[in-house]
């Protein structure tokens, strides 16, 4: 009779460390754990590195180097879920359309018929608004009468206010929810931006007697970031031979108003003797930088 106290206590330390396995192998697993709480709902980094994989880059690597952006898209998306079970407890009925690639997950049609439901009806038009907006635009739409143009006016008033309706909503809907950011492991998950070239490495390469080629553009701008891996290339095809730098117009406003620009990304070509002698705005294949590249003077 008196072993029951040891094997009841062995049974506690059994249970205890069972307990603790868990915790430390299982739910402490980095990748399970929280980057954010969503009325008491997780989302957790393995969720957060799931839904960042199906984005293409170069929007997935600038996600990840401003992850919290990502995360709230995450977070309005799992309120919006959140309110589509609210007003639809029962869930859809799956199909075999559910199991063909790219087709929507029942989650999103679940969101998605929602959003439609509550938006349903297209707001209101008045005559005053149709003829103030056509006051406006009138030289813009070639000075046709009022009554050609007013269902066309209509239609683009009321897909601005029907916009502008989602976006309050979704505004107070992230506003009026309870929602933990843990900043700290938000940030241990942050990935550096790429470096650009400072405004000393721009003068030096001008006067280095070689042709130079310099990216204006920007680390938030979508075709400066696809550009970047060509001008990586070119780097390292043309070493020795040119110049390929990358100046951030946001660091170097200077430069920036110095050379004009008014478009990202603009490149410039320089010539041998530092003298801008072509340029172009938006991005540019990589042929037809090579091909500028040899009219001004860089070998192969």
């Amino acid at each position: 009779m008196k072993r029951k106290p040891l094997i009841l206590g062995a049974v506690v330390l059994v249970i205890v460390a069972g307990a603790l396995a868990v915790y430390f192998f299982y739910l402490n697993t980095p990748r399970r754990q929280a980057l954010a709480e969503v009325n008491s709902e997780k989302i957790t980094l393995e969720e957060f590195e799931r839904e960042l994989a199906k984005v293409d880059n170069p929007m997935r690597d600038m996600y990840r180097e401003e992850p919290e952006k990502f995360l709230e898209m995450m977070i309005v998306q799992r309120l919006l879920l959140q309110e589509a079970k609210k007003a639809n407890p029962t869930p859809p009925i799956k199909t075999y359309k559910d199991n063909v690639k790219d087709s929507k997950s029942s989650e999103e049609s679940l969101i998605e018929d929602f959003m439609k439901k509550k938006f349903a009806s297209p707001p209101s038009v008045s005559q005053e608004e149709i003829e103030a907006f056509y006051g406006v635009f009138k030289d813009r739409i070639g000075g046709k009468p009022l009554k050609e143009v007013a269902p066309v006016i209509e239609q683009i008033i009321q897909q601005g206010k029907q916009q502008q309706a989602v976006e309050d909503y979704l505004k107070e809907l992230r506003n009026s929810a309870k929602v933990e950011i843990d900043q700290g492991r938000l940030q241990k998950i942050a990935v550096k931006p790429p470096e650009s070239n400072t405004a000393e490495e721009f003068k030096k390469a001008l006067a280095s007697g070689k042709p130079v080629l310099v990216d204006f553009g920007a680390n938030s701008c979508i075709p400066c970031r696809q550009m970047r891996p060509i001008l990586k290339e070119l780097q390292k095809e043309y070493a020795g031979k040119a110049s390929i730098l990358v100046i951030d117009v946001y660091k170097f406003q200077s430069l920036a108003r110095d050379y004009q620009i008014q478009l990202i990304p603009t490149l410039i070509f320089f010539d041998a003797k530092g003298k801008e002698v072509f340029r172009h705005l938006g991005a540019l294949e990589k042929e037809k930088i090579v091909a500028k590249l040899k009219e001004i003077g860089v070998g192969g």
